[in-house]
């Protein structure tokens, strides 16, 4: 099957779970739900990229592993806060904006399937290698997995544990990676993505393997991550996220900055 049909198939069933979704986060007045469902389609991706590609099986089996694994990790992180929490402000934000206009949420929840389509080439990419395994690409892949997905949960649990704490309400998170990087999480997906690459090498597709973390840099910095994130943060939190602004790395960690009053 060539990519193309692959990728109509997964855009099939993402567009209709997202309908679900839609339909089902309308109902709660929480959409948030959009993020959960994203994070589970990626996994269900992976793994049927994993099963139906035709490269050679190790490489099929570490690519439904690493995106099995990481989409579902997310995912159910995500559905942690959704069903424990109020509504991100994000969305509230677009829900006073849209006057609850619930056909732009759905357009929003299908723009969400497309990107599982687009994310999907990458997976697909790796998957089509044919150069068998063990070998030394799938090895430094492995490497960078660990990396990034541990990096990723780690920053996960420490912003957790500062939501949790009732002394930080309304202080923006410093916690660990968080006062290296304003993103951290977003810093290790973003490097999740390198694995496929490295997956990729050899794999007649493998130029495709690079819109992984080319597109999610992208999305990160112009379109659904910083920019909307540090907007939230800014209604929120105000001057107290404005000094970490001036302090803090947005997006690679580093040391931070210290500024001291005159």
């Amino acid at each position: 099957m060539a990519i193309w049909q692959h990728l109509l198939l997964v855009w099939g069933v993402a567009a209709l779970v997202m309908t679900v979704a839609w339909i089902a986060a309308t109902r709660r007045e929480n959409a948030g739900w959009v993020d959960v469902v994203w994070a589970g389609l990626m996994a269900c991706a992976a793994l049927y990229a994993g099963a139906f590609a035709d490269g050679a099986a190790t490489t099929r089996l570490l690519v439904a592993m690493f995106g099995g694994i990481w989409g579902a990790r997310l995912c159910l992180h995500l559905m942690h806060r959704v069903l424990d929490e109020p509504e991100d402000g994000r969305y509230r934000h677009l829900r006073e904006h849209w006057a609850g206009d619930r056909w732009r949420f759905l357009a929003m929840f299908q723009l969400q399937a497309l990107f599982v389509v687009l994310f999907s080439v990458p997976l697909l990419a790796a998957a089509s290698n044919p150069a068998p395994g063990p070998n030394p690409w799938q090895l430094a892949a492995l490497v960078v997995w660990l990396v990034a997905v541990g990096g990723e949960t780690l920053a996960d649990r420490q912003l957790a544990a500062h939501r949790a704490d009732p002394a930080s309400r309304g202080r923006t998170c410093r916690r660990g990676l968080w006062a290296w990087s304003r993103h951290p999480n977003y810093f290790f997906e973003w490097t999740h993505w390198f694995a496929y690459v490295l997956l990729a090498v050899g794999s007649p597709l493998f130029w495709w393997s690079l819109a992984g973390p080319v597109l999610m840099l992208a999305f990160l910095y112009r379109v659904t991550g910083i920019p909307w994130t540090e907007r939230q943060a800014l209604r929120s939190r105000g001057d107290d996220y404005r000094r970490y602004q001036r302090e803090v790395s947005p997006f690679v960690p580093w040391p931070p900055r210290r500024h001291h009053p005159k």
